[in-house]
């Protein structure tokens, strides 16, 4: 008896460990694509929804739930510090806010450039979360020109060219 109940405590100590450190893993996905209905570059953004949450809690001093209105603002000045693209002249191209998405898990992030085709040789800066937590990788894939080409962006590389 004792011995089981060995067992089941060992279990429950090894199952609560494993949910512990289950979002040990952080990353963040980006996809940059040409529109040739509209002829804007449109970006979208995928992150996990409590890391953001926790970031800018840490940011602001206060509990954010970001499935609430007053949350945009102070999600929207984190990202466009933090993700922009300039062209090969080294000038910020106009990205623009288009919105977000929140669930469970997730949040979107939607932003465009209107009008005009990421070129090869523009500088991607991608420092979502890295600021935050040293372990976020972000990978961005490109697709303006021919096959997706895909970039990881993490604390040695926060900065690249587009492909």
């Amino acid at each position: 008896m004792i011995r089981r109940l060995c067992l089941v405590a060992a279990t429950v100590l090894a199952l609560s460990s494993t949910a512990a450190h289950a979002h040990n893993f952080h990353m963040g996905i980006a996809d940059i694509s040409y529109n040739e209905r509209t002829g804007s570059t449109e970006i979208v953004h995928s992150y996990t929804a409590h890391d953001l949450a926790t970031l800018l809690t840490s940011l602001y001093g206060r509990q954010f739930d970001l499935g609430r209105a007053d949350s945009e603002a102070p999600l929207r000045r984190y990202v466009e510090k933090q993700f922009y693209l300039e062209d090969a002249n080294h000038q910020r191209l106009p990205l623009q806010w288009v919105g977000y998405k929140v669930d469970a898990d997730t949040v979107l992030i939607f932003q465009e450039i209107p009008h005009v085709k990421l070129e090869k040789g523009s500088r991607i800066h991608n420092g979502l979360l890295i600021d935050f937590l040293p372990s976020q990788k972000n990978t961005v894939n490109v697709q303006t020109n021919g096959p997706v080409q895909t970039l990881l962006f993490d604390q040695n590389s926060i900065d690249q060219i587009a492909p």
